[in-house]
């Protein structure tokens, strides 16, 4: 036989209200945008925007940098650290995300 569960009964009389403070919304539109971040385990910066030219470093994941322009699926990159210029395959990376109530 199984043993019984016991939970907490609760009354009207004992439960509270919670008081909810609002915070004005600002304006996604207001804020800068967000950094790009590497989603796979590592990105190859390349000097143009091709999977064949020179690898000029290496990404990893998580890794924020900031993009210029894009070029079809490659995008156009400075990294944050190192300053190295160059092209990511815009397939291994993403934007960092907020929440807006516009």
């Amino acid at each position: 036989m199984l043993g019984a569960l016991a939970l907490p009964v609760l009354s009207a009389t004992t439960a509270t209200a919670a008081t909810v403070t609002a915070v004005p919304a600002s304006s996604c539109s207001s804020q800068p945008p967000l950094p790009y971040k590497v989603h796979a385990s590592a990105v190859t910066i390349r000097s143009k925007a091709s999977a064949t030219s020179t690898a000029l470093g290496v990404l990893y994941k998580s890794h924020k940098f900031t993009v210029h322009k894009k070029s079809g699926n490659w995008l156009s990159i400075t990294d944050k650290t190192t300053g190295v210029k160059g092209w990511v395959s815009a397939k291994y990376v993403y934007r960092d995300t907020r929440m807006c109530l516009d």
